[in-house]
């Protein structure tokens, strides 16, 4: 069991609240694990938190942070003392007490881990939690649903896990803006360009940094690249998007297909699971892909000025 704190601790899964040396006994146990510890595991505990993972890249951590630093806080600011654990006590529970550490002492992530290995030098969390507490370190050490950092990591996540899935959550599709009556003023609206339909919001598009234009598509015999602009970079022909309700037959059980407006069937663009190459050169996964020249963006006034207009 080895102090990171003042009363946090981190361990392996062999030990309980207190060991031979002497030690304090710890009043509070956050395991990180496949399967949730028997009764003889958290004898002794006084509070406990479970967290389901597998040590593998794939595996979800990022949503549970905030509850676990939430879980932990509460313990040592009421006077206890609380052990991480997870099977080997070198990835998945270093992962958790590196994300507290940001989180509490606004550590970034490389001062964080470089504090937990100096400490325990076997420390080694897998790359995929590495780019989790990176991902958590944009969004400010607090997990933001609503952030594009957090819709991009979802969907990556759900791509690697289950590509080929008969159901998808709920909670991955954006709201379909034709079903809903109100529409916050600083969202702009994109239409179908054939039939008007409401599809999406700017909310639900997902931004990617530029590729690298022509030389991204070198590897093609036949190279098309879309229009490049003065300045020699190309242009994105397409949004990217979040999966909008209105979407979620034609994504179930298959890896790619084409997206159709609801209402008027016009082809707006595609979706794969695996990702597409943008039109910039970016490669983008997975890709929910929508042209540009297939809608229309409408502006909404605010409601000051759309009332004065109307005058």
């Amino acid at each position: 069991m080895v102090p990171v704190l003042p009363r946090l601790y981190l361990s392996g899964a062999d030990l309980g609240p207190a060991d031979d040396s002497g030690k304090p006994a710890v009043t509070a146990l956050l395991q990180v694990d496949s399967e949730p510890p028997g009764a003889a595991a958290l004898a002794g505990f006084e509070s406990t938190l479970f967290v389901q993972a597998l040590d593998r890249p794939q595996s979800d951590l990022l949503s549970r942070l905030d509850d676990c630093a939430a879980f932990l806080s509460q313990v040592l600011e009421g006077g206890g003392s609380a052990l991480v654990r997870c099977h080997a006590g070198v990835s998945r529970s270093v992962a958790i007490v590196t994300a507290y550490l940001m989180k509490t002492n606004h550590l970034t992530f490389q001062e964080a881990y470089a504090f937990v290995q100096a400490i325990k030098p076997d420390a080694k969390m897998n790359e995929g939690f590495e780019w989790q507490l990176q991902l958590y370190e944009k969004m400010g050490c607090k997990v933001d649903v609503n952030s594009t950092i957090y819709k991009q990591y979802r969907l990556k996540n759900i791509t690697e896990n289950c590509p080929e899935i008969e159901g998808l959550p709920g909670h991955v599709f954006a709201i379909d803006p034709n079903t809903v009556h109100q529409i916050l003023n600083h969202d702009t609206l994109y239409r179908c360009r054939k039939c008007r339909r409401l599809l999406f919001r700017s909310s639900s598009i997902l931004p990617h940094d530029a590729g690298k234009g022509p030389a991204a598509f070198a590897h093609k015999k036949v190279s098309e690249p879309g229009p490049v602009s003065r300045a020699g970079q190309t242009n994105c022909t397409s949004y990217f998007i979040e999966p909008v309700q209105w979407m979620e037959a034609a994504l179930l059980g298959v890896l790619e297909g084409q997206l159709l407006c609801p209402k008027c069937t016009s082809k707006l663009g595609s979706f794969h699971w695996h990702g597409e190459q943008c039109s910039c050169g970016h490669w983008v996964t997975p890709a929910f892909q929508i042209h540009k020249n297939r809608v229309d963006e409408v502006k909404r006034l605010p409601i000051g000025e759309s009332k004065n207009v109307r005058k």
